[in-house]
Parts: C-alpha cells; sequence; structure tokens
C-alpha cells in the first residue's frame, strides 16, 4: 500500500511539474518578437542625435588633447572650428522650430 501511495505522489509531483513548465517550454509566436519599425522622421532625428553625439565627443577629446598638450595652438585652432560649426548645426536640426507667427520680444535699455 505504501508503494501505491509513493507512486501515485510521484505521479502528481510530475504532473504538476510537467503543468508549471509548460508556458516556459513553448516557443514565442512570430509575431511576437518582431521589432517595431521606426518612420522615416524618426530615424532622421536619431541620425542628427548621433551626429551631435559624435561631433560633441570629438570636441570633448580635441580639448583634452589640447589641455595636456598633444595638440599644439595652430592644430586646436585649425580642428576646433569645425567641429563646433557640425556640432551647432546638428543641435539647431535638433531643436524644435518657432512657430512662424511668434516674434522675439526686444528689450530696450
Amino acid at each position: 500500500m505504501t508503494t501505491l501511495a509513493l507512486v501515485l505522489g510521484a505521479l502528481v509531483a510530475m504532473a504538476a511539474v510537467f503543468v508549471v513548465a509548460r508556458p516556459f517550454l513553448r516557443e514565442p509566436a512570430a509575431k511576437d518578437d518582431r521589432l517595431e519599425t521606426r518612420g522615416e522622421l524618426e530615424q532622421r532625428r536619431l541620425a542628427l542625435a548621433e551626429e551631435r553625439d559624435r561631433a560633441l565627443a570629438a570636441l570633448k577629446e580635441l580639448e583634452f588633447d589640447h589641455r595636456t598638450g598633444k595638440v599644439s595652438d595652430e592644430d586646436y585652432r585649425a580642428a576646433v572650428g569645425p567641429l563646433r560649426r557640425s556640432a551647432a548645426e546638428a543641435l539647431r536640426a535638433l531643436e524644435p522650430r518657432a512657430e512662424a507667427g511668434h516674434e522675439r520680444v526686444r528689450t530696450t535699455s
């Protein structure tokens, strides 16, 4: 009788393990693992952000190299201008445009 109870208990335990493990053993449906595609505008914004990051990183590295003496003053002056322009262009392209109806407020002193 004890043997029958042990066998029955083992079968119930194996069935419970199978029921619990079953969801983890299935393959996910194909539609679940597709990545969301980005629109053209989002891709352009991402490319501009990457360009901005590259230009700012290059400026930071140039500043560091100039301060540590790896880059001479002449080379620094020649390289810093184009890098600043590139970073500024990317930043301008990323910032939201002001509406046409808004005017700048000028202060008079």
